[in-house]
C-alpha cells in the first residue's frame, strides 16, 4: 500500500485545490503498486487517474466556476481569483504566524468586537524581500475566510493624465464596499513612494493623498492588503493607516528545514541529511528554496529515478544563490 508520506501528499494537494500536484502523487502512488507486484491495483489506478485528468471531469469544471468577477471599469482594474492556500501550508516565523491568526480571530468574531464598540483589524501593510511570502499571505486570508481575491493592476490604475488615476483608485475603493473580499495592492511602494523624494511627480503626489484618504475613510468590511518590497521607501504617514504592518524576513533554520522537508518527503531517500542542506539554502528565500527543490524533483523524474538525491538539492539551491549575486 501507499507509504504514509504519500497519503499526506494527496490530502494536502486536494485541500489546496493542487490539481497538478494530486495527479503527480497518485501516479507515483501507482508505480510504486506496480513495482510490488500489484499490477491489477495499478491498472486501476491508472485507470481512475486517466478520468481525472479528462477535461470534462465534474470536479475540474466546478473548481473553475467564478462566483464574482469585476465588471466595466473594474475588469481593468481588478483581477479576481479564489485562491485555495490554507494557512497551515505556508512556513512562516512565529511572529508572522501570530499575527496572521490574530487577524484571522478578529476576523471570524467580528460581530462579537462590534457589539463592544471595537473593529476587527483589516487594514494590513505587509514589507518584506521578494519570495517571503507576502503574495500568498493575500491568497491565504482569502482562502482562511472565504473571500475572493481582488488584486489591483498598478499598470491600469497609474496613468499620466491629471486626476484620472484618483478617480480609478476611488472606483477600486466604491468596490469594496459592494463586494467583500481581500484587496491586495502588490509592488505597493510604486503608490506609496515618500513624498518629495527624487522621482516624485505631481500626479503620483495626488494618487498617494487620494489613497491616504480613502484608506482612512474606509469603512467596509472588506479586508485591505498592501505589499512592499521596499519599507524604508515608503511615505510614513501611510504607516498609522493601517490597523497592523507585517514584516517579513528571509527563512531561518528552522524554517529553510520545514520548507525542504515539506516540498521534498515525498521523494526523498530515508537516509537523507537534511541538516547538511540548510547552510547551502540559508540567505534564499522562501519561494527560491521552492524552486530549488522542484527542479532537484524534475531531475529525479527525468532521470527515471524514484529519490531526490542530495546531490541535486545542493547543486539547484547553489544555482539560485550564485544568480542572486549576480543579479
Amino acid at each position: 500500500m501507499a507509504r504514509a508520506e504519500q497519503i499526506k501528499a494527496l490530502f494536502r494537494a486536494y485541500a489546496g485545490n493542487e490539481d497538478a500536484q494530486f495527479i503527480s502523487v497518485a501516479l507515483q502512488v501507482a508505480a510504486d503498486e506496480a513495482r510490488r507486484g500489484h499490477d491489477k491495483l495499478a491498472a486501476e489506478l491508472r485507470e481512475l487517474i486517466d478520468k481525472a485528468r479528462a477535461p470534462a471531469a465534474p470536479r475540474a469544471r466546478a473548481r473553475t466556476l467564478p462566483l464574482v468577477q469585476p465588471r466595466g471599469e473594474l475588469a481593468e482594474l481588478l483581477i479576481a481569483q479564489y485562491p485555495q492556500h490554507p494557512l497551515k501550508h505556508m512556513v512562516l516565523s512565529k511572529e508572522v504566524e501570530q499575527k496572521l491568526q490574530r487577524v484571522l480571530l478578529e476576523q471570524r468574531q467580528h460581530e462579537r468586537l462590534s457589539g463592544h464598540g471595537l473593529s476587527a483589524r483589516r487594514k494590513l501593510l505587509l514589507v518584506g524581500p521578494p519570495g517571503t511570502g507576502k503574495t500568498m499571505t493575500a491568497a491565504v486570508l482569502a482562502t482562511e475566510l472565504k473571500l475572493p481575491l481582488f488584486t489591483a493592476r498598478f499598470d491600469s490604475l497609474i496613468t499620466k493624465f491629471m486626476g484620472e488615476s484618483a478617480s480609478k483608485l476611488r472606483l477600486v475603493f466604491d468596490a469594496l464596499k459592494t463586494t467583500r473580499g481581500v484587496y491586495f495592492f502588490d509592488e505597493f511602494d510604486s503608490l506609496g513612494m515618500q513624498r518629495g523624494a527624487q522621482h516624485d511627480v505631481a500626479e503620483m503626489r495626488r494618487t498617494l493623498n487620494m489613497f491616504l484618504q480613502l484608506i482612512e475613510q474606509d469603512t467596509s468590511d472588506s479586508i485591505i492588503v498592501a505589499a512592499t518590497n521596499h519599507g524604508a521607501s515608503l511615505d510614513f504617514a501611510l504607516f498609522r493607516r493601517f490597523d497592523d504592518v507585517i514584516r517579513y524576513t528571509a527563512p531561518d533554520e528552522v524554517q529553510i528545514d520545514a520548507l525542504l522537508r515539506n516540498r521534498l518527503a515525498l521523494m526523498a531517500p530515508n537516509d537523507l541529511n537534511w541538516s547538511k542542506l540548510i547552510p547551502y539554502a540559508t540567505g534564499l528565500s522562501h519561494s527560491e528554496i521552492t524552486r530549488a527543490c522542484e527542479d532537484a524533483i524534475k531531475d529525479a523524474i527525468l532521470g527515471d529515478q524514484e529519490n531526490i538525491t542530495e546531490k541535486s538539492v545542493r547543486i539547484h539551491l547553489q544555482e539560485r544563490t550564485a544568480s542572486q549575486l549576480n543579479i
